[in-house]
């Protein structure tokens, strides 16, 4: 197992599972906001065609957790709206 960082709790995932999965099997069902309404979102075709899966990881944002590969280590947070790149200058 390997473990990353989900709003900063960890989180553990099977090697070479995504982020997305990890948090699903963590309980998680919903981690990021739509723009206009700030509804809740998480995964919904869990193939990478939609973005309602969208995570921030390590700063940079519009991941799709469904694609992503969880990273021991990793610091993954809640997408708010469009996200903002943390590591932009």
């Amino acid at each position: 197992m390997i473990e990353f960082r989900f709003d900063g709790e960890p989180i553990r995932a099977e090697p070479g599972q995504t982020v997305g999965a990890a948090l699903v099997a963590a309980g998680r069902r919903h981690w990021r906001t739509t723009r206009r309404d700030a509804a809740p979102r998480g995964l919904f075709c869990g193939i990478g065609i939609c973005f309602d899966c969208l995570v921030t990881v390590n700063g940079h944002p519009n991941r799709r957790a469904c694609l992503t590969e969880a990273i021991a280590g990793d610091q993954v947070t809640t997408q708010e709206g469009p996200g903002r790149d943390d590591l932009a200058c």
